[in-house]
């Protein structure tokens, strides 16, 4: 990435984020654009995204995902399913390096050529907060269970829940990044769980609708 294409892109990036209701440094940004920097290369070959521009990446990949860490709030373990390119899990990674260091992040795919970019994400980027799964999360048996899983553009919230349920921690809630309130997904659910907020997200610099849909265990009488 060119210097001048890094600092017109580190000014759209730190003005979006000064957007968010939270905080994100400048050494946060920096990481977050040697991510982007890292994913558009390997965009080229490996297709992780349908988006190519990187402006557009920032918008829509790293502000789209940073509006969503406070739902994160308190939780340690964390799993994201189908995480293809890194979205959430990498950038909800780098933020909680600084502000969430307790937090640990699995991010799970079934396809190599993703989960190879994500380790390379890791290491070059020094995130020891996270852990790369390659495998079907429905099969996968984790060493500990998640207090929280979340998924972006990965299925509908019948098939993510059913999928994932059995690494699910007691008390745990599911986080799923949407576009439009998936009202007919939400009536899709198996019995057993329940929706407990459909919550709107502003997305600096988006006029796109995005929602995140938390939902927990139903509680037996």
């Amino acid at each position: 990435m060119k210097a001048d294409d890094r600092a017109r892109l580190h000014a759209m990036l730190a003005q979006g984020a000064r957007q968010l209701p939270l905080s994100v440094s400048e050494a946060a940004i920096a990481r977050l654009l040697d991510y982007l920097g890292l994913l558009v290369k390997w965009n080229a070959v490996y297709n992780l995204t349908a988006v190519r521009e990187p402006a557009q990446m920032v918008t829509q990949h790293l502000l789209d995902s940073l509006s969503a860490a406070p739902a994160f709030a308190g939780a340690r373990n964390v799993l994201d399913v189908g995480a293809g390119g890194g979205l959430p899990g990498i950038v909800l990674a780098i933020w909680a390096a600084e502000a969430a260091p307790e937090m640990r992040i699995t991010m799970i795919d079934t396809v190599h050529k993703k989960t190879a970019f994500l380790t390379q994400v890791k290491a070059e980027l020094g995130l020891d907060n996270v852990q790369v799964q390659t495998g079907r999360v429905e099969q996968w048996q984790a060493p500990h269970p998640f207090d929280l899983i979340t998924s972006r553009a990965f299925a509908d919230l019948a098939d993510f829940v059913g999928w994932s349920a059995h690494l699910l921690a007691p008390g745990g809630r599911f986080v799923a990044l949407k576009g439009v309130t998936p009202t007919a997904e939400i009536a899709g659910l198996t019995k057993g769980w329940k929706v407990t907020e459909v919550r709107a997200l502003q997305v600096p610099g988006s006029p796109a609708e995005r929602h995140l849909v938390l939902i927990e265990r139903e509680k037996k009488p």
